[in-house]
């Protein structure tokens, strides 16, 4: 625990003028980046007695070893900053709100050569027109069903319109009338664009127009006696009219607003936004968050408003925000909004009529929505706290494990085989540290030495960046503005954690040593009690079944399993999906794809020629030759059999651009998707 006057500027050097501030703990990491109108002020206000301050505010003074700012012309530069600096970093003290769930958009592909209808999620593309966020899938599904007879766009993927062009048969959209079916030229692209863009329009909230247009047309139908063309229009406009019902008028004047509430305690606060479109709620959603920074309303609000529109621009921010609190000052988050949107945008709390009635709902759900959360969540600040302050007592630390991190050894019967390592930072997972492992020291089955390679190249790491990073040099430190974070394995734990029993936690210690490191507990936790096991004791430490210590090292071990495997899964699938083109040298995946289109698969190509290998588009003579000799070297594999006839099947094998090796990679969360981290340069 730092002493924050050992860290505390002179008045004189912090500048009276608008600014950003960041704190760092003694590692150089970011735990709290902050804005500020007056920057002496602000900061003046972390280095008063500590019995004053907010006990959140005080655990991140104590926790951080230095501060650091930078000026700013003006109020709205700063709250730019700041953003942009939270997202950068990911510091632990700033409100942080997450979603308790990936909200789903009905999205149109307007990028696209035929416009698609579908439902996405995560991080919006360019060229796709957005609407929502619903509360579920399925709520688009019955709304894009209703829409289809009016505008029958298309919403299948790109492999079955690849088919319907090859078969030149539709899908069953096609037959019933529910898609203009582009893919077999029942309809042109310009047209079919033109039908996307009157979904759009119709989805956006400009409603009126197509209704009683369809009606025209079924009146004229009528009196030209085409009844059956009349009853058709009766019935897409019954369709519209229901979709429209989906969603009820609540704002007369047809206003674009997103009205946002909050509902909060001392620990935890939630947030509700309404989307309201052409006066209908088009759209939910809602985020908590742990109050680890002392915030008052109008802190949250200023920090939702930030989360809510930071990637936004154009129309995706609406005319009038409506929010229960202001910020402070209001005006700077208000012109940043404008500049966002690009004209004039009115932030405000309604105080009478439909607007302010509709507000009331959006905090009855802020509400329901924090009292729903804290029922459901095992994973809040009090428990977290319990099961940490557990650990260290049974574990006998000097302090409680904020930094956790775990490793498990996978493999089938001694190949493949891989290690993980999973972080949980104050009881949460922290996805963008989870690092993957092969191990290739040796070759063969042997977890205890897996175990100790592991260990040895992870803290090797951390060696090495804390020396690169001049935390052992004296004088200060070589950070600089622009690369203020460590990088990979910078940050130590203060708990690692093995799958296994005495022989793992054993091979854990004995790296750590040998690398002289002494300031990091170790223990490992055994499947099959349930004990855990310190390097220096015989016997084991037995927690209670009812411990949140014990909960939260099994969740940190299963964590830990589940990567490894599924890391171990993806590279045996790889290895089985291997092709003799993969060891030629300085052939890359493109020419690769080329090549197997070219010739249809691997058992074509190698019976081809030299000179009919160079006819492929950006395969050179010299490059021919090379694929000739390791197709040739290659052992080709044995035929398939059918076991219910006998009859030896033709080699199919390599015959789509799909199966090349690395396909069926599992994403992972960022800053683990590449399988290369982890791995020794």
């Amino acid at each position: 625990m730092a002493d924050p006057s050992s860290y505390r500027p002179k008045p004189g050097q912090i500048p009276d003028s608008p600014g950003v501030y960041r704190f760092r703990d003694e590692h150089r990491r970011v735990i709290y980046v902050g804005k500020a109108k007056s920057l002496r002020q602000r900061l003046a206000s972390y280095f008063q007695d500590l019995a004053g301050l907010h006990p959140r505010t005080r655990t991140m003074v104590t926790t951080a070893a230095s501060v650091e700012w930078t000026v700013v012309s003006t109020e709205v530069e700063a709250l730019q900053l700041e953003y942009s600096w939270i997202k950068e970093y990911d510091p632990r003290f700033n409100v942080k709100y997450r979603d308790d769930k990936s909200y789903p958009y009905l999205a149109v592909t307007m990028n696209e050569q035929f416009p698609r209808v579908q439902v996405m999620r995560g991080q919006k593309r360019k060229g796709v027109r957005y609407f929502g966020p619903y509360g579920h899938a399925w709520a688009i599904r019955d709304t894009v069903d209703l829409l289809l007879r009016v505008f029958p766009v298309r919403t299948c993927s790109a492999g079955v319109f690849k088919n319907a062009e090859r078969t030149g048969r539709p899908c069953l959209l096609g037959y019933i009338g529910k898609c203009s079916a582009p893919c077999v030229e029942r309809i042109s692209a310009e047209d079919h664009r033109q039908l996307a863009e009157e979904f759009c329009d119709f989805m956006a909230g400009r409603t009126g127009t197509y209704i009683r247009r369809l009606e025209r047309q079924m009146k004229d139908a009528a009196e030209e006696m085409e009844y059956e063309r009349a009853a058709r229009l009766r019935d897409d406009i019954e369709a519209l009219k229901k979709a429209m019902e989906k969603n009820a008028v609540v704002l007369a004047d047809a206003t674009d607003a997103d009205l946002m509430a909050v509902a909060e305690d001392e620990l935890e606060a939630a947030v509700q936004i309404f989307h309201v479109r052409g006066g209908r709620v088009r759209g939910q959603r809602g985020w908590v968050t742990d109050k680890v920074e002392a915030v008052t309303t109008g802190d949250l609000v200023e920090h939702a408003l930030q989360q809510l529109y930071g990637e936004e621009s154009g129309d995706s921010v609406p005319k009038e925000v409506l929010v229960l609190a202001l910020p402070d000052p209001v005006e700077p988050v208000q012109e940043w909004l404008t500049t966002r949107r690009g004209s004039n945008v009115s932030l405000r709390i309604p105080q009478r009529g439909d607007k302010k009635a509709l507000m009331e709902t959006v905090e009855r759900n802020a509400q329901q929505a924090l009292v729903l959360h804290k029922t459901k969540r095992a994973s809040d600040l009090t428990t977290r706290s319990r099961a940490l302050e557990e650990i260290a007592e049974a574990l006998d630390l000097d302090s409680a494990p904020l930094r956790i991190e775990c490793y498990d050894i996978s493999h089938l019967q001694g190949d493949d085989v891989v290690a993980s390592m999973v972080v949980f930072e104050d009881g949460l997972q922290r996805k963008s540290e989870y690092r993957r492992f092969q191990i290739k020291g040796f070759e063969g089955q042997d977890d205890v030495r897996s175990m100790h390679e592991v260990i040895t190249r992870r803290f090797k790491r951390y060696l090495a960046e804390k020396e690169k990073t001049g935390e052992w040099a004296d004088g200060e430190n070589t950070f600089t503005e622009d690369d203020g974070r460590p990088k990979r394995f910078a940050y130590p734990p203060q708990l690692v954690v093995v799958d296994g029993g005495q022989p793992q936690v054993a091979a854990a210690q004995k790296a750590l040593d040998e690398l002289g490191i002494d300031d990091i507990a170790v223990c490992g936790l055994a499947k099959r009690l349930e004990e855990v096991w310190l390097p220096s004791d015989d016997d084991p430490v037995v927690l209670p079944r009812t411990s949140e210590g014990l909960y939260l090292l099994q969740r940190v071990r299963d964590e830990a399993h589940r990567f490894a495997i599924t890391y171990q899964r993806t590279k045996r699938a790889r290895r089985f999906r291997s092709s003799p083109l993969d060891d030629v040298p300085g052939l890359g995946e493109t020419r690769k794809q080329a090549l197997i289109k070219h010739f249809g698969s691997v058992k074509k190509l190698r019976s081809a020629t030299i000179e009919q290998i160079c006819e492929v588009p950006g395969i050179g003579r010299k490059t021919a030759e090379v694929i000739a000799v390791a197709l040739a070297q290659a052992t080709p594999a044995a035929p398939a059999v059918n076991t219910a006839t006998g009859e030896i099947m033709e080699d199919e094998e390599e015959t789509a651009p799909e199966t090349t090796a690395g396909s069926t990679e599992e994403p992972v969360s960022a800053g683990a998707s590449n399988e290369r981290r982890g791995q020794e340069p």
